[in-house]
């Protein structure tokens, strides 16, 4: 089930806030800049997809934000529990982090949390089959996919190279709970 959890920077043990709700989950993002959403497959998927399929799978709502917030690249990333440099991965993606562009993923399967730094607030959104996040250009942010990885998920691009990522320097990742396997 998707969630946010929200909580002050100061008090990594204490949610100010819990949801489990879509919409609201969607509207408490919304209210600073994060967009959350539902989409549906217009054609079936079956296990083993390849990129092409997936990708045609979501065509109308990839092509509508496409054309929406101007994104040039699309493709799909896919890990599990069996791929071989899972830690090394997991691990370049826990430290705070931002973007000079939106980073924006969909999960086709699987589930992975983007935690978010927002002013003084940190919200870890759970996000699973079928949720659109984007995280807008500059926002402080880290990913866990935990330590046995399971996603397939679309991933958009304003860049033509891809994800580049400008670490912040800051412990606070460490400080906040992790993805539970």
């Amino acid at each position: 089930m998707s969630s946010l959890t929200v909580y002050h920077e100061s008090s990594p043990d204490v949610p100010n806030k819990m949801l489990t709700h879509v919409d609201d989950i969607a509207s408490t993002l919304a209210d600073v800049g994060v967009r959350f959403e539902r989409w549906q497959a217009s054609a079936p998927i079956t296990a083993g997809a390849s990129q092409e399929e997936v990708i045609a799978a979501y065509r109308p709502q990839i092509d509508a934000l496409m054309q929406e917030r101007g994104y040039v690249t699309v493709d799909v990333v896919s890990l599990d529990r069996d791929h071989p440099q899972k830690a090394e991965l997991r691990a370049k993606f826990l430290d705070e982090h931002r973007h000079a562009e939106d980073e924006v993923r969909f999960f086709v399967a699987g589930r992975g949390l983007f935690t978010l730094h927002i002013d003084d607030y940190v919200y870890a959104v759970l996000c699973e089959k079928n949720d659109l996040i984007s995280v807008p250009a500059g926002t402080r942010h880290w990913f866990d996919m935990g330590e046995e990885p399971h996603f397939v998920a679309i991933r958009l691009f304003n860049n033509p190279e891809g994800w580049v990522a400008q670490f912040t320097g800051e412990d606070i990742a460490s400080r906040f709970p992790r993805l539970e396997d």
